[in-house]
């Protein structure tokens, strides 16, 4: 069993910055794959970013993020980040981290992200 608990998210202006963490209870060393996902008011959840082990392209993203957004994972740590980078308003969401481990699906809580203009 594998918690997840999302932190960083906020309000930033059009432009900023910010990094979400998200901290895993147990080891996620050898997952299938980590990622970020965000589900906007009245939208369905869509994939932002994901690492997938042995995937033949690494880190995966969005369209509308890549450039823009870095996904990362400290297996040490037992940590997956999202560097978020030039923010625009329609990145506002609530940002969850998921993790395949072993064809187990965990979900963070989330995170509320809010860009202004």
């Amino acid at each position: 069993q594998v918690q997840l608990v999302e932190s960083g998210g906020g309000l930033v202006q059009a432009g900023g910055s910010l990094r979400l963490s998200c901290a895993a209870s147990g080891s996620i060393f050898g997952s299938n794959a980590v990622g970020w996902y965000r589900q906007a008011p009245g939208k369905q959840r869509e994939l932002v970013a994901e690492i997938i082990r042995g995937g033949a392209t690494n880190p995966n993203y969005a369209d509308s993020v890549k450039g823009r957004f870095t996904i990362s994972r400290d297996n040490a740590r037992k940590m997956v980040y999202l560097q978020m980078n030039s923010l625009k308003p329609e990145d506002t969401a609530v940002y969850y981290c998921r993790v395949n481990l072993f064809g187990n699906i965990y979900w963070g809580q989330g995170t509320q992200v809010t860009v202004s203009s």
